[in-house]
């Protein structure tokens, strides 16, 4: 490996770890405790240096909201990858989706703003925020045998699913929650409902 690939592997290497670094302190502090001095001190770099790979913190949120989407989009279409039928796809789809904000819940929390401050400005023009759309509104169409994605019934029919799912996660991850048992039996409910209304 030559000085330029090994520099560049090196930076690669020191950005990863400051998101890495970022996203422990939330973990273990909360999103109120991270700033820049902080991810610093975890990784024994100075501050300066951290601005070097990100100009600010809102950069690092923007930066990891980026990753909760990829990582999202890929649970869910290997969800997707398991069945064939469109209405099978859609039930696991969206039990991977609460699988991942449970999973990750600081992500999620940054992600869709529950209970902390989100770049939504900025993250709603991430080409990667449009993935979990791009994903369920396909098998949606799919399902109601509509070619056109831009369809006002499929986003309808999208926006059901995510208030209904969304809203339970947000209820959950502020601590209003109900048993796990409850819980996932007003989910699967849930999704059943929406399933049943689109295919009737």
């Amino acid at each position: 490996m030559g000085s330029k690939d090994r520099i560049l592997r090196l930076k690669e290497e020191t950005r990863i770890n400051i998101l890495d670094a970022a996203l422990q302190i939330v973990k273990d502090e909360g999103w109120q405790a991270l700033s820049m001095r902080k991810i610093a001190d975890v990784i024994e770099y100075t501050a300066p240096i951290i601005y070097e790979y990100f100009s600010s913190k809102d950069a690092i949120l923007l930066e990891l909201t980026r990753k909760g989407y990829l990582l999202l989009s890929r649970e869910l279409q290997e969800a997707k990858g398991k069945y064939q039928l469109p209405a099978e796809q859609l039930e696991a789809m969206w039990l991977a989706y609460w699988n991942f904000a449970f999973a990750n819940k600081e992500l999620y929390q940054l992600m869709f703003g529950v209970s902390t401050n989100c770049c939504c400005q900025l993250s709603n023009k991430l080409d990667e925020a449009d993935l979990p759309w791009s994903l369920f509104t396909k098998v949606i169409g799919d399902l109601m045998k509509i070619e056109d994605m831009k369809s006002d019934v499929i986003c309808t029919k999208y926006y059901t699913f995510w208030s209904i799912v969304h809203g339970l996660v947000s209820i959950n991850l502020l601590g209003r929650n109900s048993s796990e048992d409850i819980n996932r039996q007003v989910l699967k409910d849930a999704i059943t409902g929406v399933i049943n209304s689109i295919t009737a």
